[in-house]
């Protein structure tokens, strides 16, 4: 620990994962993504655990940062979205701790439901990211727009969803493989 008890160490890059859609299968319904039910229902992306292992090793922090908006309309329970972080962590071999959860809908208003700021600001902080070196990775425009609000590089995995497509700047890939071959490429940053 350095003075006035901050830490001496480093910020690092850091990869923000959406969940839902990114590391994790969703289920598509009338062109749009949603969540699994449940931890039974949790089917990673089949690129998952190499994203995992290949940004670890590259010295990346990672953090996954989710919008559950279900809990507030009251169509699931915030165990249910912890009991899917939770197995999701597991699967992964990321902890717990690093996923970042807004529960709320738009009418809340609040500063971390993606695509506002506030979930990766947290777990930058958690992590010891430098954002401008960082990147956040989603199938979604709001993933999109979170990064350009937190000061990241946008990685935007294009699903063929039937719905607003993100705004510029950002890596349009077609898989979580290509998403982290932009992120070890280097080609980020704002």
């Amino acid at each position: 620990m350095g003075r006035e008890g901050q830490s001496t160490r480093q910020p690092v890059p850091a990869v923000f994962f959406d969940r839902d859609g990114v590391l994790i299968e969703a289920t598509v319904r009338d062109g749009r993504p949603y969540p699994p039910r449940s931890a039974d229902d949790v089917r990673l992306d089949p690129h998952a655990v190499d994203a995992v292992r290949s940004l670890r090793a590259a010295g990346f922090a990672l953090a996954v940062v989710t919008n559950q908006p279900d809990v507030a309309r009251g169509t699931a329970t915030a165990e249910a979205v912890r009991a899917v972080n939770a197995r999701t962590a597991e699967l992964l071999g990321i902890a717990p701790e690093s996923f970042f959860t807004c529960l709320h809908d738009d009418a809340d208003g609040c500063s971390c439901r993606k695509p506002g700021p506030g979930l990766v600001l947290r777990a930058a902080r958690h992590c010891g990211a430098d954002l401008s070196r960082s990147f956040v990775v989603g199938d979604r425009w709001r993933d999109v727009g979170t990064a350009h609000r937190a000061g990241c590089a946008a990685v935007w995995i294009d699903r063929g969803y039937r719905e607003r497509r993100p705004d510029p700047p950002y890596h349009r890939v077609p898989s979580l493989a290509r998403a982290v071959a932009v992120a070890l490429g280097g080609h980020g940053g704002r």
